[in-house]
Order: structure tokens, then sequence, then C-alpha cells
């Protein structure tokens, strides 16, 4: 396994460039992206209504196309998950990450393309291992399994008697994986995308105990949940007595810091390293590039467009909204994007702030339904 671990980082540190490239050149790999999504979805509804064609800069892309919460564009999804093509995003759309809900308590069915499938979450999965490799050129973490907590998946419900399905956005990844990617993780996909969670996390702490596991991804309840499982099955006082090339904690979706000294109990080594990622139903965003930082490298380029909305903007007739090279650090903006799954400067309800413009690197700090808009009414996203 010590051969797989050399051939693999070498491959993966090949990337490292590209990545370099873009923390370099930030306003143009924008500027592509922007430019590539426009002219891609011209002819879709959606851009034929708001003329894409005629759209020729920011600030005409501004014009035409007002910012969208999930409600409002919500119809034209709904029309994807009933078979309709060509919609918001000219390939075929059969997968749909099903997220939590918004203001009306129902839940969200984020689009998801092969081109945000590939160029996003899996590109995102990729990049969060090249820079985890550069942080830790040492690491034997591919001489051993990553441990990854899905969700699952079901049949469209808009849609039943078709292949398009949809689930948590960890089971699309999961379940669309290449074969060789199968073979650097755990548990087997079957026991990863079971629906109910009892038995899925008896089955997973019973084939995961006995591999060499040498990562671990997902939510820090979950994968809590499975480590505290794991030990009552083996009888043993710490998961290094269970897993002892464990080697880092790959964490995302809610704040880890309520739960680090509990991870520090289960997992009682200085050795163990903790790299947040920024992902989401709508997207891949940022990856922590340097390990014993709290903050985050902004990706620019996986066919996403960013803006950034000023939170006394938020509630306003006519929000204006800013570019990368406009803001400012420390100051908290509604994130706005625009993606290759047909997503169109959508907010997505999260709130950051900059640490950093060369390059970009961010920190999320809440949900743009916390802060107040100038009426006194509370903004729910």
């Amino acid at each position: 396994m010590e051969i797989l671990n050399s051939i693999i980082t070498f491959f993966i540190k090949r990337r490292y460039s590209q990545i370099e490239f873009f923390m370099k050149n930030p306003l143009e790999a924008q500027q592509y992206w922007l430019t590539y999504l426009v002219n891609t979805a011209e002819d879709t509804a959606f851009g034929k209504k708001h003329d894409f064609r005629s759209i020729r800069t920011e600030s005409d892309f501004k014009e035409h196309i007002p910012i969208s919460t999930y409600e409002q564009l919500s119809p034209y999804i709904e029309r994807c998950m009933k078979g309709e093509q060509n919609v918001l995003w000219p390939t075929e759309i059969k997968m749909f990450s099903k997220s939590s809900g918004t203001t009306n308590d129902r839940s969200k069915y984020i689009p998801v393309t092969e081109e945000s499938l590939e160029e996003c979450h899996y590109k995102g999965g990729k990049d969060m291992m090249c820079l985890y490799v550069e942080n830790r050129p040492e690491t034997t973490i591919f001489s051993g399994k990553g441990l990854s907590i899905g969700g699952s998946y079901q049949p469209n419900p808009l849609n039943p008697d078709s292949d398009s399905y949809c689930g948590d956005v960890s089971a699309l990844i999961i379940k669309n994986l290449p074969y060789w990617a199968q073979f650097i993780r755990t548990p087997d996909v079957k026991i990863a995308l079971m629906d109910q969670w009892e038995e899925k996390l008896e089955m997973m702490a019973q084939n995961t105990m006995l591999e060499n596991v040498t990562s671990l991804h997902g939510v820090p309840t979950w994968t809590i949940f499975l480590m505290k499982r794991v030990l009552e099955k083996t009888g043993k006082q710490n998961i290094l007595d269970v897993w002892p090339n464990l080697e880092v904690f790959v964490h995302g979706g809610v704040a880890f810091g309520p739960y680090r000294d509990l991870f520090k109990t289960l997992v009682p080594t200085k050795k163990m390293n903790y790299m947040e990622v920024y992902n989401a139903s709508e997207g891949f965003f940022g990856i922590q590039d340097r390990l014993g930082h709290d903050d985050m490298l902004l990706m620019l380029d996986y066919g996403i467009y960013y803006e950034f909305l000023p939170l006394d903007e938020l509630g306003t007739e006519h929000p204006h909204t800013l570019s990368l090279e406009q803001v400012e650090l420390h100051k908290p903006y509604a994130l706005i994007i625009s993606t290759n799954a047909g997503l169109w400067r959508y907010m997505i309800g999260d709130t950051i702030k900059f640490t950093s413009l060369n390059p970009f690197r961010i920190k999320i700090v809440g949900r743009t339904k916390h802060f107040i808009n100038a009426f006194g009414e509370e903004v729910m996203v």
C-alpha cells in the first residue's frame, strides 16, 4: 500500500499548480466562468427569458438577472424535476440534491448536472486531498481508506417512473464515484447509501472496524456516533486502538468548535489533523488550505461565478452586489452564486467574510436569516 500511497500522492500534487494559478489570477478565473456560464445557457428557457444573448458584461449580467431565493427559482426547478430539459441548463438533469427546508418548511431540491458533479463536487474532493498533501507531504493517507458517512437517495417524487432521483448530496457523490475512488474508501457503497440510520450505523461499524482507516469525512455529529459505536463493538478505549493510522478528519456542514474536545478524547493524539471544507447541495466553495488556520481558500475554478451582497442591501428593492475585486476584509456578505448546475444569482443563505484578499480566503459567519434588515424584519432565505 506504500507504493499506492506514493502513486496517488504524486498525481494528486500535480493539481496544485492549477490551484496556484487561480490564486494568482482570481479575477481572470471568475471572468472566464461568467462568460462560460452565460454562453452555455443562452438557449435554455431561463436564458431566453433573461436574454442571455445580449449579456456582454458583468453589469449586463446583473441587470438582466434578478437575485433569486429558492422560492423564486423553484418553478424552474419543478419543471426540471417533472422531466422537462433545457430549462436552467442545456445538458440533461436527472439528479437533485435534497436539502433542508426553507421558510415554508418544504425541502429544497437543487439540480445536480454532470458538469457540477465532475467540475465542482468531485474536483473539490480531489482538491481537499491535494491541499492536505501540500500541507502534510509526509502523509501516508492513501495507504489506507477514507471513511465517509453518506446519506441516502430516493426516486424523484415528481417523476418516479424515470431514472431521475434525489437525495443528500453526499449520496449522489458516492453513488456516482468512479471505480478507482471506490477502491480507497469505505464502507461498501450499498452500506453507505442505506436509508435506515440505526441499521446503517450498525453495518458501518461492523464493516469498518477491521479496515485500515486513515481519514474520516463527514459531519461531526454522525462521525462521533459512528466512532462511539465502533468502540462499543471492539471494547477499545479510543479510536486509535482501532485505527492506529488515522491522521485527518475532514469536516463541514456545521461549526466544528463545539465538537473539538470530544474528538480529542476519542482520538487522543496531537498528530491528528482537522481540515474544514465548505460544501453544500449547491456546490463546493471553500477548502482549508493551511492546517492550523480557521479560514478557507475560496475555490474559483469550479464552474461557479460569485457575487457578494452587503448585509445592508438585504431586503432592498434593487440589491447591489459586489464582485470579487470589490470586497473588503472582515465585512459580512451574503453569498450569491451562479453555477453549472443552472442556479442563477442564487442566494444560498450563508453569510461569509473575507480574511484575506490575496489569495481570497473566507470564513462562514452565519445565515442570512439571522440578520435584521433596515425595516426590523427578519430576512429569511
